[in-house]
Parts: structure tokens; sequence; C-alpha cells
């Protein structure tokens, strides 16, 4: 049984190269201090009709944007309710593309996975042909952009454009790890909706999830009948068209933070971002290959989390601890029983630069004697 562990007051910092969450620019924490004010006052219309349009005006999307209190995993149960009836089509390569499954069948749909090793990505074709193949009409394919199990990213512009051929049949994408740095081009490519959460790449506090909304999807729901309650396409997309705010208290000043951080991602701009989260990655991979391996199929690596196979044998948690206690930085073991010692995780997201992960990489080099 769990026993009560006071929290103290004499914590050491530590800088986060985790899958999330990251670092938070000073601003944008110092932002959630604002006095409270009432999520109906004209003051919250403010502030949510400016994170809102912000965020659109950021992905470069025409679609609806619904900014909700959650993390991102209100919106794997969300998209599901709101959009199937009774099939929908998984692509498992990890651990939260199988989780993603697991929240369908817990929710008693019809779950078909299209299973792939740990560490392969998705293909396309094997999207049409299972499409082209089956007896069922599939209401969603639901797959993950950034597998941050396994430092997998996967080809979602190419699935969209698949899944295009197949009018019926939605398109739901988990970009929680990848999202606001990893450039997407959402209206282009049949995505109907892709959700992420504040405390990845989008360098925020946790505590908001992010969902993009096709009117293809939002259409949907109102012809299925029924759906998510808190988030519900209909029910957060029609109060915001009326009022311009949450229909639910939210946590402010997280959205006082979102509002901050969004302006700082707006002066940076999204191919911008991308680059800089590109830059990162070719960094870490070549320092990878230097010194260990990458765990990814080649040229599906993620954009925002390295994940690294131990080649060298190194004592991971042994190492991990030390370059937290020695150097005040944090990094990840491999993701669960399958990965634990076999690899290890390298979070570049967020406002990260290839000179900060370059820190992280010296004091592993330091600790591991590499």
């Amino acid at each position: 049984m769990t026993t009560k562990r006071e929290y103290r007051d004499d914590y050491t910092d530590k800088t986060l190269y985790i899958p999330g969450p990251t670092e938070v620019r000073e601003d944008v924490i110092e932002a959630m201090t604002e006095s409270p004010f009432g999520h109906r006052m004209d003051r919250m219309t403010d502030l949510y009709t400016t994170i809102v349009e912000d965020t659109k005006e950021f992905l470069g999307t025409d679609n609806d944007v619904v900014i909700l209190t959650a993390s991102g995993t209100e919106f794997w149960e969300a998209s599901t309710l709101n959009l199937v009836d009774e099939n929908i089509l998984v692509p498992t390569c990890g651990s939260f593309s199988e989780r993603h499954a697991n929240v369908a069948e817990r929710l008693g749909k019809d779950v078909d996975r299209l299973e792939y090793e740990w560490g392969e990505a998705v293909k396309p074709e094997d999207i049409r042909e299972t499409l082209e193949s089956t007896d069922k009409h599939y209401d969603v394919v639901a797959t993950v952009m950034n597998e941050s199990s396994t430092g997998v990213r996967n080809p979602i512009e190419e699935i969209g454009d698949v899944i295009a051929d197949y009018p019926d049949t939605y398109f739901v994408v988990d970009a929680v790890s990848a999202l606001g740095g990893d450039y997407v081009d959402i209206d282009d490519h049949n995505i109907d909706v892709i959700f992420a959460s504040t405390q990845k790449a989008f360098a925020m506090p946790p505590g908001l999830a992010v969902c993009v909304v096709s009117q293809d999807a939002y259409d949907r729901e109102v012809e299925k009948g029924t759906s998510s309650w808190y988030g519900g396409f209909r029910r957060t997309i029609d109060y915001y068209d009326r009022k311009g705010q949450t229909h639910s208290t939210p946590a402010i000043p997280i959205m006082l933070a979102y509002r901050k951080q969004m302006k700082h991602m707006l002066d940076e701009g999204h191919r911008a971002r991308d680059e800089r989260h590109r830059e990162m990655m070719a960094y870490v991979h070549d320092w990878a290959d230097e010194h260990f391996a990458m765990f990814p199929e080649e040229g599906y690596e993620s954009q925002t989390v390295a994940c690294i196979e131990n080649t060298q044998g190194i004592d991971v948690a042994a190492t991990i601890d030390e370059v937290s206690e020695k150097y005040d930085m944090a990094f990840s073991n491999g993701y669960g029983s399958q990965l634990g010692e076999k690899t290890f995780r390298i979070g570049h997201m967020g406002e990260h630069t290839v000179e900060s992960v370059k820190e992280l990489t010296d004091a592993i080099e330091d600790v591991a004697d590499l």
C-alpha cells in the first residue's frame, strides 16, 4: 500500500532531457502567478480566444482548435467516443500506440491491430492493403505520430494521403510528443483529429491538451449522435463559437503560461522551430552513432525523442542516477520491461538547442567513461 511521502522545500532542480515534461522559460512560469479571475469573465474570453487563434496561426490550420484542461490522454478517449461506432484500426509499433488500442477496447469498440515490431515504423502501403482487403468498415484509423517509447516517427502525412481515398474512414493522430517541434501540414494530409500535450514540444507546464478537429470530424460526431461529454467536438467547439470560452472551469494559470509561450513560438515560427529540432536530432544521432546505435528503423527516427540502443552495455539506471547527482540533468531509460536497459532516451524538444543537448551528452560521456 502506498504511504505518504511529504513534499519538501529543498529539492534540487534538474535540467530535463526526458521525453516530457521538458524545460519551461522563466517568463512562462512567471505568467502563472497572475491573480485569479473568473472563468466566465470577459478577461477569460480574451485569454481563451487568444490562445486558440494563436495556435491556429502557429500550426497553419483552418480547422477548429480545442484546448482543454487535461493530458493528451483525454483525446485518445474523446476521439474514440466521438467518431467510432464499432470498428477502429490501430497500427501498433510501441507502448503508446498499443495503449491507444487498449483505450478503444476499454470503451467497447472492436479493435483491429496492425502490429509492428517495436522499433519499426507504420507503413502507408500496409494501411492501404488492410483497408482494401477487409470486409469491415473502419470508422477510424488511429496512428501515433511520434512513438516515444521507441523513438519512431511514423509517416503520418503519407498515411493520411492513403486514408483520403476512404472518405468514410476518419484519421486520428496522437502527436502528443511531437506537435510543436515537428512540422506537419495538418490540412493538406486528411488529418481529421490531431492532438498533443503542452508539456512536450510546446515547452509549457503540464495540464493542457490541444486538439485540432476537421469539419468532417465535427460533422461525423453530429451524425453519430453520441460522444464524449468533456471532450465532445460539438460541445467544445460550439461553446467556443458562442462564448469564446471553455464549457467547464479550466486551469487558468496554465492557460496564462500557454499564452506567453505561444507568443514565443509565433515569434520563432513553425518552420524555424522545426529546423531547430532537426538540428538537435542530427546532433544526437551523430553522437549515438559514434558511441552506441540508434534503435528505430533507419529513416523513421523521431525529431523530438532519441531512443538509443545500449550497444556498450552500460548500466543505464546507474548512469542516469549519476548524471542526475553530478550534473543535475535528467534523461530517461528505455520504456518498460521490454527496453529498460536495452535502450535509453534523450528528449531534445521544446526550448532546447544543440548547445544545451551537448551539455547532456558530455555528461553522459564523462559518467559512462565513453
